[in-house]
């Protein structure tokens, strides 16, 4: 066929044409579709998955260069291959990458890249098949999909008044890299999520001649490890138990671990740490912000109001004139356009069920890798992983 993608390990047109076996199809290759494909093999489901990039793991490609794993190696790897012991506790970037490229090696996953997905229906003929179509032309079908597009899918910057009259750089932190081209300058971060603090500490330890960081709601922040005990095994521990009982223990904890920031900017939150997390707000890792905050090398200022020309306006009214303005501002899951029409998502973009439950209503639609959990999103994306292949194995016999 031509123009046809380029496979891992299989050729295109075969896995593209041939679907009147009615495989399980699943859309994305990063580690949760990754993770879903290995366990659905494993019970003799086939599963294929489809790619838009050319390249498995695409967005941690993408990803700046300092970022490590906030999770444990032990605790991040996925069904049936360890994470190898040489790369460290906090797995860097590059090795996520190569463990994804080893992953779909070594469980022979059938990969179709250069396919996007662009719409799921239900199949027309009442079978209870899924029809997907995607570039090209094609139209698929299967027997159950799994969508596993991504948390972090489509960059997000606010429409800010004044911001198209800005006349500084301005890009999102998903274009950031490192902090190389910004040595020297006046540099405004804005969000203080785990990217936007990492971003801020990259930028003062990279030789920027100020860092500011904008901060809309002041952060619970916590040591990634705190005398060899993970931050992530404290997350697992705590899931299910009170959200009260685990507030006072998390107010209790900050206070041993982390110093007071207020006279620098950034008082300790008068909210609840997992009170907040149930809210869909994850503590900030520290790998280095604590240091420059409390040494005035990064300072936290209010969150942005407008932009005027060469001038940032804070909601405070303070008057920036940063040389660049990195907005770590978090991202949409973009989901509308593939499945809005069929009713499995809530008033926020995001998938009603997750894991191994369908959404009601459409039985054999799965979702993976669409929530942030405090223990972990590489650990949750296995253990879904497991439940999603039970799922569909149990309903295929």
């Amino acid at each position: 066929m031509p123009n046809s993608p380029s496979p891992t390990g299989s050729d295109a047109a075969a896995l593209t044409d041939r679907t009147d076996d009615r495989p399980v199809y699943v859309i994305g290759g990063g580690p949760g579709g990754l993770a879903v494909a290995a366990a659905l093999r494993a019970r003799g489901v086939r599963a294929v998955v489809l790619e838009k990039s050319d390249r498995v793991g695409a967005s941690w490609r993408g990803h700046y260069d300092r970022l490590h794993l906030h999770t444990t190696r032990r605790w991040s790897a996925l069904p049936g291959l360890r994470m190898p012991r040489r790369f460290g506790r906090w797995v860097g970037r590059d090795d996520v990458v190569r463990y994804l490229e080893k992953y779909t090696e070594h469980h022979e996953l059938e990969v179709v890249t250069g396919v996007e997905v662009t719409r799921i229906d239900r199949a027309p003929d009442g079978s209870g098949d899924w029809q997907l179509t995607a570039t090209g032309g094609r139209v698929l079908r299967g027997r159950a999909v799994v969508v596993a597009t991504g948390f972090n899918h489509t960059p997000r910057i606010p429409d800010w008044p004044g911001r198209d009259t800005f006349t500084g750089e301005l890009l999102h932190a998903a274009a950031y890299r490192a902090p190389a081209p910004y040595a020297g300058r006046d540099v405004l971060v804005v969000g203080i999520g785990n990217t936007g603090a990492e971003i801020a500490a990259d930028l003062a330890e990279g030789g920027a001649s100020r860092v500011r960081i904008a901060v809309r709601t002041v952060p619970h922040i916590v040591r990634r490890s705190t005398a060899g005990w993970p931050a992530q095994a404290t997350g697992i521990l705590v899931r299910r138990l009170p959200v009260r009982l685990v507030d006072r223990a998390g107010a209790v904890m900050s206070r041993i671990a982390v110093p007071d920031l207020a006279a620098q900017g950034l008082p300790r939150p008068d909210t609840g740490l997992y009170s907040r997390v149930r809210q869909g707000a994850i503590p900030v890792q520290d790998v280095g912000l604590i240091d420059a905050v409390r040494t005035g090398a990064v300072t936290p200022v209010a969150t942005v109001a407008s932009f005027d020309k060469d001038t940032v306006v804070l909601a405070d009214g303070t008057r920036l004139t940063p040389d660049a303005v990195i907005a770590a501002t978090g991202y949409d899951r973009a989901l509308e356009p593939l499945l809005g029409h069929l009713d499995v998502l809530d008033g926020r973009g995001r998938p009603v069920a997750h894991g191994g439950r369908s959404p009601k209503g459409a039985p054999g639609l799965y979702f993976t890798g669409f929530t942030n959990p405090i223990s972990g999103m590489l650990r949750e994306m296995a253990l879904d992983a497991e439940k999603i292949a039970k799922g569909v194995a149990r309903a295929s016999r």
